[in-house]
């Protein structure tokens, strides 16, 4: 069930909302876990069981762990846990490429073994390993009440697309949270604006994307549309679908984690991956970067543990190669910051833009290429390779300028920065208090129309 839905929107939220908030202060948890696990079983109700195992076994290791601190058990019980839960990541989301890239190399015929992927199965094991490994570090102690923690992991706004919240964030949330109004009106209005963009921008950039794909013989033109357009879809599908996730647990008294801060005004591709999936990035550099030694170690190693992050960070996002060729694209360009250009771009933030949305640009086309050699094809017309002439591309960059244009100052901070300045005078204000509650309940209306009227609605980081 989609967020962007207007069963979501019309049955399951209000429903949920209103058992939620009737039942008294101790059986919140309980009331949020069941609502939760009905979410997930509309979806996937064959892995409604998997996804309680893996809290389960996340749960019963965490407490051992604790019992054991400072003791060879404690790492024991770390092991096992990490290995429970990368295990059945590995079995569900990454058997059939690796079967299916052992017998292209090889040259052997093997069945294929059809295992389809748990939906969220990527961001919940995250959320477990980042748990159990903190309860082993002792930064945060076990939680003793098994249906808090069955709600934290298996908590419907974050379930699927994130951010990936770790359980420091939203642990005294957890046994004693505030609500108010205050609160609840925040987290309306961050779904609503979340679900416009979601709807109203990357939806509509997304058709655009798919003409693209269905045209036949593409000008170098068309391929430069395509490539801006899908690089402000995938952006505002994510973030949209991040705002919808953070306005709901605000709705229901929880703080989870920003996970995009403008990313298409950074100046450097390092900085992009401090602005782009920021709950995601922060996850590798703390659980897998720093372990491996960061920048702390000599150089050649520094810039392997860059590359190995990055290729694991590709693996994460899809079990293919595009997806590992996507993260070896971004480990080389961070690289080169590090070892070549980061001085250069500090200097010159106006060419370090440039150069950031040109690549950035470059690595989205193998992200949302079917392979590796596509993905090359791709990049290579947009200068020109094998490219026909034809004026095709006139005619959708006329009917979706007025998206294109919205996605790409939406993009920015202007939209944020003009609101702010009018809330600062006297009479912008009194504007603003009338005018916001006004286009935000238009906002819902357009939404509304467009998913009862079409059923194109789709969703990236749904299949992660």
């Amino acid at each position: 069930m989609l967020f962007s839905s207007a069963a979501f929107l019309y049955s399951f939220l209000p429903l949920t909302i209103a058992v939620y908030f009737l039942m008294p202060r101790r059986l919140k948890n309980a009331a949020l876990l069941l609502m939760s696990l009905i979410f997930y079983a509309w979806g996937e109700p064959r892995y409604v069981v998997l996804m309680v195992l893996s809290i389960t076994q996340g749960y019963i290791f965490a407490r051992l762990i604790g019992k054991s601190r400072g003791t060879k058990k404690a790492k024991a019980y770390l092991i096992i846990s990490l290995v429970l839960s990368l295990g059945m990541l590995g079995v569900f989301k990454y058997a059939n490429f690796f079967a299916e890239s052992f017998a292209a190399v090889f040259g052997l015929k093997i069945a294929a073994l059809n295992i389809a992927l748990p939906i969220g199965i990527s961001f919940y094991t995250f959320q477990l390993i980042s748990y159990v490994i903190d309860v082993y570090r002792a930064d945060v102690e076990p939680q003793r009440d098994y249906v808090a923690f069955a709600a934290y992991i298996s908590m419907f706004p974050q379930l699927i697309a994130g951010p990936i919240v770790r359980y420091s964030d939203i642990e005294a949330e957890l046994t004693a949270r505030a609500y108010g109004a205050d609160k609840a009106a925040y987290g309306a209005r961050r779904f609503i604006l979340g679900l416009g963009k979601k709807v109203l921008i990357a939806n509509v950039l997304a058709e655009l994307v798919n003409a693209f794909k269905a045209s036949g013989e593409k000008s170098t033109l068309f391929y430069w549309v395509y490539a801006a357009a899908y690089m402000l879809h995938v952006y505002f599908d994510f973030s949209g679908y991040s705002d919808m996730a953070i306005g709901l647990g605000s709705i229901f008294g929880f703080t989870f984690p920003e996970n995009f801060n403008y990313p298409y005004i950074a100046a450097s591709i390092t900085e992009f991956w401090r602005r782009w999936h920021m709950s995601l990035s922060s996850w590798f550099r703390d659980y897998v970067y720093i372990p491996l030694g960061g920048s702390r170690v000599k150089k050649p190693r520094a810039l392997l543990n860059i590359a190995t992050v990055w290729m694991l960070t590709g693996l994460w996002h899809g079990a293919d190669w595009n997806f590992v060729m996507w993260g070896i694209m971004f480990a080389a360009l961070l690289i080169a910051e590090k070892t070549l250009l980061l001085g250069f771009i500090k200097k010159h933030r106006a060419i370090g833009h440039i150069y950031t949305l040109f690549f950035v640009m470059l690595c989205f086309i193998m992200f949302d290429a079917s392979g590796v050699k596509e993905g090359f094809e791709t990049i290579a017309a947009l200068f020109g390779a094998n490219a026909a002439d034809n004026t095709e591309a006139l005619y959708y960059l006329r009917s979706y300028a007025v998206p294109l244009t919205v996605a790409a100052l939406g993009a920015t901070p202007l939209p944020k920065r003009i609101k702010a300045k009018l809330e600062a005078t006297r009479v912008g204000g009194a504007i603003m208090a009338i005018a916001e509650p006004v286009a935000l309940a238009a906002l819902l209306c357009l939404c509304t129309a467009y998913l009862i009227d079409g059923s194109f609605n789709p969703f990236l980081y749904f299949r992660f």
